[in-house]
């Protein structure tokens, strides 16, 4: 299987880079697509054992005129967390893996994995703009074998301080004086990142016995937590006993989710993965990381 060639966007970022250094040590070859202006230092270690196509300078198309790419793992997102206009929302997270959707059919490409949300369509820009594409997935998947995996909140090593986890660990190693945050009473559903590798490494192992089609997994922890639990562990694990954790200082968000849980049991039974690493443990090992390596570049 190690002959299979993998094209993976997103890998800049925070889960592609982990597929990305999974994929690379399990002996593929791994081809990356990212801009020129992108910052790579999730993957500089690896920059010497890929092959990347910065795709602002070179048409789309070139990978894979180049190469025998077997299978698309596309990871690239944008929030819209930086105030992007709406129009390019909608570029980066239904045009462009559009095109690629594509160019997979005409090269034949055997698999289209694709990173979803658990986020209700209607519920910003990003989840309408995310939705929107699983609807041409599944229009597509008569040409070809796509996995859509819905992701609950992942955390982990090397995220981004926009992300609510990383935010409170780095507003805690800072000793910060105060928290402000909402009630906390909302659940969500943590899931360590290298339990998600994991998913779409499992996935990725068994795609074989599967026909071209449309293959919906949710992968996460199964298990719903409060945000001000996660919030309390956080604060004993990293050893503060300075800031105050202002629960209730901040009303909930409009349209607030009030509980996110992935439904397991399809992954756990079609592909025989389930989550390993328990939260406490992840989290220690995420403060950790961020303890030895600051928040420069995150």
């Amino acid at each position: 299987m190690t002959s299979e060639t993998i094209l993976i966007t997103g890998a800049t970022g925070f889960l592609g880079s982990h597929l990305t250094d999974k994929f690379v040590n399990e002996g593929f070859k791994v081809i990356v697509l990212k801009r020129s202006f992108s910052n790579t230092w999730r993957i500089n270690h690896l920059l010497d054992r890929i092959i990347y196509y910065n795709i602002d300078k070179t048409d789309l198309s070139k990978p894979f005129e180049e190469h025998k790419i077997d299978t698309v793992i596309h990871t690239a997102t944008k929030y819209g967390r930086a105030n992007e206009k709406v129009s390019e929302i909608v570029e980066s997270n239904l045009f462009f893996p559009l095109k690629l959707l594509e160019l997979s059919t005409f090269f034949n490409i055997d698999t289209f994995f694709n990173t979803d949300t658990i986020l209700y369509r209607y519920l910003n820009y990003y989840s309408l703009s995310k939705k929107q594409f699983v609807e041409w997935l599944k229009v597509f998947s008569n040409k070809i074998k796509v996995f859509n995996l819905k992701l609950e909140h992942i955390y982990g090593e090397k995220d981004s301080t926009t992300k609510f986890i990383p935010w409170v660990i780095s507003q805690m190693l800072k000793n910060e004086k105060e928290i402000k945050l909402t009630k906390g009473e909302q659940k969500r559903d943590f899931v360590h990142v290298k339990d998600v590798v994991e998913a779409y490494y499992k996935v990725f192992s068994k795609k074989n016995s599967f026909k071209k089609g449309f293959y919906e997994y949710g992968v996460g922890s199964g298990h719903a937590v409060k945000i001000k639990e996660i919030v309390t562990m956080i604060k004993k694990i990293t050893g503060n006993d300075k800031t105050y954790l202002n629960f209730g200082a901040i009303p909930y968000r409009e349209n607030e989710i009030m509980e996110s849980l992935a439904k397991i049991e399809k992954i756990e039974k079609d592909i025989s993965w389930n989550p390993k690493i328990p939260l406490r443990e992840g989290l220690k090992n995420t403060v950790k990381w961020y303890k030895e390596n600051g928040f420069k570049g995150v």
